[in-house]
């Protein structure tokens, strides 16, 4: 119970005496008297370990959960190794908030150190900070970062997650900045279209989603040179599983690489919490936002952690401030950090190869069907666009049979596969999609 109570009664009076106090109400003794409370709150009374467990349960028994899923759009459903849920739930790392005192948080400092230097061997970027609120935060705030005095304007391209666009828009909107969207062709952005934005010559930077939110696999690295041939920064916004086999952000030229980090541990949920990654190279470092941990030696010169390169300080400067972000997601970053040891990088690598193999599988299988097609042509990871009639119904009677179906999205469903799914689920979908179909 140390969790909940953190001192007992007995202790509790001991520091009121230290401090002159016989009573908790002496503490408010300048609080007028017509503000105090009289009668205790019209609250139920507590209930015991047992009775709250019980409550939990059936509470919990009203979500419905799907045996298979073949929807991503964002939020992932991957194999979670056990030491993975175990490691984050110790009670020395359910801390409130992220550290200040170092010689107090030498673990919780280690283990987000660590997280760090693993997504920088994953993005082969130089410097990662501690995490950030979630995927389209880390976008938001390295569009943020790329600006300067005489280029403010951001190009997002529209194959982005929708979610992250309308957060880069947010931003922009609170710093008075312009987001200009980049248009799609075939499902990815339209390189003649950038070419041409670009030239406008005010661009500060240019994100692009690797994959991107139909599944498609971007032309990275001449995107990339594109940008930087205009004098723009480039963004790229990544996948943590598909890096494993992917050209990493650095051999693409990115000044910048962020994503969410639900894949890396995280179990699907309603909204999270979740993990926005960000790492850049050493020249913009020091325009990272957020915290950076770093390891140095002590007075007895043995190793240590600390809070480097930048005071918390400098986030809440109000309009001179480059990020207002001030904290970040230490237990996503914990979690994130045992998923990716334990996987190690021939685990993350094989867990990308089967999401990839078993979404071009079920894709296959789906066009078998007469009246569903691939939309795009192009080359995909484990997500996929579908063409397909009577969308509506087969959800439905996927829904029906325990799987939740792909996502509905501009007259096409898309779909998704990851390690987690048995082949014999993906034919028993197809075998329910093809008999809505055929009626």
């Amino acid at each position: 119970m140390g969790r909940y109570i953190p001192s007992t009664g007995a202790e509790q009076q001991e520091m009121l005496r230290s401090i002159g106090l016989d009573d908790f109400r002496q503490l408010y003794k300048d609080v007028p008297e017509q503000m105090y409370l009289e009668r205790g709150l019209d609250i139920p009374a507590g209930m015991s370990e047992l009775e709250a467990a019980r409550e939990m349960s059936a509470m919990a028994a009203e979500n419905k959960v799907f045996p298979t899923v073949l929807r991503g759009a964002g939020a992932y459903d991957h194999y979670i190794p056990s030491i993975v849920k175990y490691i984050p739930a110790k009670e020395e790392f359910l801390t409130a908030y992220t550290p200040y005192q170092a010689e107090l948080s030498q673990g919780i400092l280690q283990s987000i150190f660590e997280y760090q230097t693993m997504i920088c061997a994953l993005t082969g970027m130089d410097v990662s900070n501690a995490s950030v609120y979630d995927g389209a935060t880390a976008a938001a705030e390295a569009a943020a970062m790329c600006r300067d005095r005489k280029r403010r304007v951001t190009l997002i391209s529209a194959s982005s997650h929708p979610d992250t666009i309308n957060t880069v828009k947010t931003y922009c909107y609170g710093t008075n900045d312009e987001l200009r969207i980049v248009p799609v062709k075939e499902g990815k952005t339209d390189i003649a279209a950038l070419k041409e934005m670009l030239s406008a010559g005010d661009i500060a930077s240019f994100y692009v989603q690797q994959p991107n939110f139909f599944g498609l696999f971007e032309d990275a690295a001449e995107l990339g040179r594109i940008a930087h041939e205009a004098g723009a920064m480039y963004i790229m916004g990544c996948n943590p599983i598909a890096l494993a086999i992917m050209k990493t952000p650095a051999e693409c030229g990115a000044d910048v690489a962020v994503g969410e980090g639900q894949p890396l541990g995280m179990p699907l949920s309603y909204g999270g919490p979740y993990l926005g990654f960000m790492a850049t190279t050493a020249k913009h470092m020091r325009k990272l936002p957020g915290r950076i941990v770093g390891q140095t030696v002590d007075s007895r010169g043995e190793r240590c952690y600390v809070l480097s390169l930048q005071a918390r300080e400098q986030h809440i400067r109000r309009e001179k401030a480059s990020s207002n972000i001030c904290s970040n997601e230490a237990l996503c970053a914990l979690t994130a950090g045992v998923y990716m040891a334990a996987m190690g990088p021939e685990g993350m690598k094989e867990a990308a190869r089967q999401s990839m193999a078993k979404a071009h599988y079920l894709a296959g299988e789906l066009c078998r069907i007469d009246g569903v097609s691939l939309r795009y042509s192009g080359e995909y990871f484990h997500e996929f666009m579908l063409d397909m009639p009577k969308c509506e119904a087969v959800l439905k009677a996927l829904e029906d049979n325990g799987i939740l179906g792909g996502l509905p999205f501009d007259g096409g469903v898309l779909w998704c596969a990851t390690e987690k799914v048995p082949r014999e689920a993906m034919d028993r979908a197809v075998s329910i999609v093809k008999e809505v179909l055929n009626k």
